[in-house]
């Protein structure tokens, strides 16, 4: 897939000052540890992730998505009433009907014209929002759209150290299906995507590739529960999947943007852990690429991961204007999207 006009105009993100740390977590599963003889700082050992964000008991992915919103216009040439298109693309949602995009649209006051939907597809959402937005651009039947993700991960944290500390049956093999419901951060993202005459001087969407191996979709589950969700996951058979999928993912984005190795400046993947991006970056034969990670101190955030470590770096001043952006979006199910971004 290529995009001719689309271009990132601003973005913004917000996250809680509650921080919830891997010692945190294991003091409360610090019976567990005892019974199953488990050693201390396993968990950070294990994933990289030293602490990850938590907001407060009850609070909504609506409200999260509308603060990054609210923080994107205020620094946005576009305005509200300019939004054709909003998006809500976090795994986290208000409720499973109405759209939580409906919410978000009445908290920012948007216009009766805006078109809205969610759009679910685990980690991958924000990505696959903006290339269904970039697409609908490229096609003129809209000039702007707002891409939002709300996820709150406290509540699967704090559901998964109940059910392990209640389950008399956990073992050091059965725990292993849990681990990963404990690297789950907390993060809101907001990305406003337009025409390029709308914004000239943005961020360009060069376009990329995607594929899907639906084979692998029982390696990662989550109930449906969107307040109490319970997930399920075999960590290693997903890596296992998921860098087969990135190799060749990565492969169709080369041939569709006339791009090698060398090309990308800076090369982000999906924040899972340690492990995934050795092997990932190891895989693609991308280690000599500089990259960028929020997830020793993130977490994995889900839908808003990627979009989250791309706006940190900007931030950082990691990346220089003209430089091209490899963006590795993969998410259970399994799917992966990767973009080109010029900077």
């Amino acid at each position: 897939m290529k995009f001719n006009n689309v271009v990132i105009e601003s973005f913004a993100y917000s996250i809680s000052e509650q921080l919830m740390t891997s010692n945190m977590i294991e003091e409360a599963l610090a019976p567990l540890y005892q019974k199953l003889k488990l050693p201390e700082g396993r968990l950070e050992l294990m994933t990289g992730i030293q602490s990850r964000r938590v907001w407060p008991s009850g609070t909504k992915p609506s409200d999260l998505s509308t603060l990054a919103s609210e923080k994107l216009f205020l620094k946005s040439n576009i305005k509200k009433t300019d939004i054709d298109l909003l998006i809500h693309a976090s795994v986290c949602r208000d409720f499973l009907e109405p759209a939580t995009a409906s919410v978000v649209h009445a908290n920012l006051g948007l216009p009766r014209k805006t078109m809205i939907f969610d759009l679910s597809n685990a980690c991958l959402g924000v990505i696959n929002a903006i290339v269904v937005a970039g697409n609908m651009i490229d096609n003129g039947q809209i000039k702007t759209a707002l891409i939002v993700s709300g996820e709150n991960g406290g509540p699967l944290i704090e559901n998964t150290i109940r059910e392990l500390l209640s389950n008399p049956n956990i073992d050091r093999k059965s725990i292993k299906k849990y681990i990963a419901n404990l690297t789950i951060g907390s993060a809101a993202t907001a990305i406003l995507l337009t025409h390029r005459d709308c914004a000239p001087s943005g961020h360009t969407i060069l376009g990329g590739a995607v594929e899907t191996d639906s084979s692998a979709n029982h390696l990662c589950r989550g109930d449906g529960n969107t307040h109490s969700l319970v997930m399920q996951t075999d960590s290693e058979e997903l890596l296992k999947y998921g860098v087969i999928l990135a190799k060749s993912t990565w492969q169709g984005l080369l041939t569709e943007l006339a791009w090698d190795n060398n090309t990308p400046d800076l090369v982000l993947t999906h924040q899972v852990g340690t492990a995934h991006e050795k092997l990932s970056l190891e895989s693609l034969e991308l280690t000599h690429v500089k990259t960028f990670r929020t997830y020793p101190f993130l977490g994995n955030t889900g839908s808003s991961a990627l979009p989250i470590t791309l706006m940190m770096a900007h931030e950082d001043g990691k990346i220089k204007k003209g430089e091209k952006v490899a963006l590795l979006g993969i998410g259970s199910g399994l799917s992966s999207i990767m973009l080109g971004v010029e900077w």
